[in-house]
């Protein structure tokens, strides 16, 4: 759709990933599906862990942040972009912070309360949040300066900014370089953080005399790893390479998994194979049903 000024978009049309309508359908249904997993599974561990007063230390203070940023990010996939980029940075914060916490619990158990403490805890969450939204502030601002005319049509789910660049008839130069430069510090600096975390973690663990306790270890950081890996490979797959190498059929289907694939997976990883969360789950569930 065009402004008064024929040379001139004023919005943009979002194609989506499929034009075969029975496509469409069971696109629909499984988006549709896995949609009300992912809020289902994440709303379900704020509340269990919101009303377990055994589970009031700073894993689960993270963990129930990052479901709740993960329910935020899946519900803004389309409406608004700034929001989608702001619970991607989010995401991307508190599996850092995640990180750190174990860090801190397997390296140095003894210092642990006194390390992790209530007031730290939420300095982390709020400095993530504050970086989060300066950072896409940032973008938002260059993005605004743009002009954009000729084709509107956006070959994808929604308002991503790698093809948002394309449709472009101004100079993106600048746009390019803070996503390769200010993105790259913001997206690669926590992953950074969570290898050098993973690796004392790994090292510790290691010196672990119990077979059993090695494995449960392993078994956690293993299933955290995967996830990571998951997340930050699509975003430097989509995001950090030249437009050159760019197509639009391979940015979609690795935009899928970070944007819907993972928040709907995180709750499975970081919950389900926890005894402690399980058990508050289960008497959450429980009393729901027996109080109907």
């Amino acid at each position: 759709m065009r402004g008064s000024n024929q040379s001139s978009v004023s919005e943009f049309l979002l194609l989506g990933l499929s034009r075969d309508p029975q496509q469409q359908q069971l696109l629909f249904l499984l988006f549709l599906t896995m949609y009300l997993a992912t809020v289902l599974g994440n709303l379900l561990i704020i509340l269990a862990i919101g009303t377990d007063s055994r589970l009031h230390t700073p894993m689960y203070f993270f963990l129930s942040n990052l479901s709740f940023v993960d329910v935020c990010f899946s519900s803004t996939t389309v409406p608004k972009m700034y929001f989608l980029y702001l619970f991607a940075l989010m995401d991307n914060f508190l599996l850092a912070v995640m990180a750190y916490d174990r860090f801190v619990a397997i390296c140095h158990p003894l210092h642990y309360t006194t390390k992790m403490t209530q007031k730290l805890c939420v300095l982390m969450v709020a400095g993530s949040w504050v970086t989060a939204s300066l950072s896409v502030l940032l973008h938002t601002l260059l993005i605004a300066q743009l002009s954009f005319c000729g084709d509107n049509a956006i070959p994808h789910f929604f308002c991503d900014l790698t093809p948002l660049l394309r449709l472009s008839c101004s100079d993106t130069y600048l746009n390019e370089l803070m996503i390769l430069t200010e993105g790259a510090v913001v997206t690669v600096t926590p992953f950074v953080c969570i290898l050098i975390s993973y690796i004392h973690i790994t090292s510790a663990v290691l010196r672990v005399s119990s077979p059993r306790g090695r494995r449960k270890a392993f078994s956690t950081c293993g299933s955290h790893l995967t996830v990571v890996c998951l997340f930050y490979g699509t975003i430097i797959a989509v995001y950090f390479n030249p437009a050159s190498a760019h197509s639009s059929e391979k940015d979609t289907a690795a935009t899928v998994l970070y944007t819907v694939v993972t928040p709907m997976l995180n709750p499975f990883i970081y919950s389900l194979r926890n005894s402690d969360l399980k058990g508050a789950l289960y008497k959450v569930v429980h009393r729901r049903t027996f109080s109907v």
